[in-house]
């Protein structure tokens, strides 16, 4: 598009809206507009920020100026200084189209899973987001319909996933395309490329923080479970799996290695997250189990939604 409109010398405004989880266009805004170079259009962007990130990256003074700051910073490094590591070969492109497509058919595979639709929807806090007041529109399009994947939105689709620990969205597909071009003996190739590109560095980045905010170990019951055991062991091993190749592509011992204060900030924040999503987890089991009274089943209702509270505001990045 950039390339087109300066050819016919017609100017192009971007329009980005972000979201707080990676999965839903957010991630570091810095590192992601560093990296685009002057191959892009940047004479004007419309950005967005949406949810809770708002308040968390601009209610204060001093956050909201260090966030700015970013924004400026990232718009200057393009301008001012050439750098080989925003720009890509033919190469790099082809090399990342595969990539891309290899990923995309992995989550694909995984959309299309027979239990997909119905582990969203008994056995996360799906359906309780319509009730929270933290999205503009409902949980789902087609509200006399049964639920489908295509009618999910996405605030309740993505804040799901990271209320159960599991940020599927944000990495999902990445482990099993690397590993596969480690089995055919093409990794240093994708290894060349975290080194040589900083879009790649910064796509691989938002990657790992959705996975350095996952914890399989709380939903660790659902491995034995009658329905949803098998389901479950997909997605974990593909955590793992993850996990293990972004690690040996971007050469770190642990995630977010390069990001110590990322890694600290969720450190920090993991231990009010942590204890209610356990308390969430026992009321889902409760629900789920059925045999309660009307008032009990309320009463864990109301545990579910006032832990989903804590967790979309603790986490900063569940809507």
């Amino acid at each position: 598009m950039t390339k087109t409109s300066r050819e016919y010398d017609v100017m192009v405004v971007f329009f980005d809206g972000r979201g707080g989880p990676p999965a839903r266009g957010g991630g570091n805004t810095h590192d992601y507009y560093a990296a685009q170079g002057n191959e892009i259009e940047s004479t004007e962007i419309q950005l967005t920020v949406q949810g809770q990130t708002i308040s968390a990256n601009f209610g204060k003074p001093v956050s909201c100026k260090y966030n700015l700051e970013q924004l400026l910073s990232a718009s200057l490094e393009n301008k001012l200084f050439e750098s080989r590591q925003r720009k890509w070969s033919e190469e790099e492109r082809a090399l990342m189209d595969e990539l891309a497509e290899e990923s995309y058919q992995s989550y694909l595979a995984l959309k299309n899973h027979d239990q997909f639709v119905d582990y969203l929807a008994i056995a996360t806090p799906l359906q309780w987001f319509g009730e929270t007041n933290i999205g503009s529109r409902p949980v789902k399009r087609n509200a006399g319909e049964a639920l489908s994947f295509k009618d999910l939105r996405a605030i309740p689709f993505v804040g799901s996933w990271a209320q159960m620990k599991q940020n599927v969205p944000g990495y999902y597909g990445v482990g099993e395309a690397f590993e596969k071009w480690k089995k055919e003996g093409k990794l240093e190739s994708v290894k060349r490329l975290y080194k040589d590109s900083l879009f790649f560095r910064a796509l691989l980045g938002n990657s790992m923080q959705s996975l350095a905010k996952s914890y399989f170990p709380v939903t660790a019951y659902l491995g034995k479970d009658e329905t949803f055991a098998d389901f479950w062991h997909i997605l974990k091993n593909e955590y793992e799996r993850s996990c293990s190749m972004i690690l040996e592509v971007a050469g770190q011992k642990i995630l977010l290695e390069d990001n110590p204060l990322s890694r600290e900030s969720i450190r920090l924040r993991e231990r009010i997250v942590l204890p209610l999503i356990t308390i969430q987890q026992y009321a889902l089991q409760r629900i789920r189990n059925g045999n309660l009274s009307i008032e009990r089943a309320e009463t864990m209702k109301r545990l579910i939604m006032r832990c989903m509270f804590g967790i979309i505001n603790a986490a900063r990045n569940a809507a």
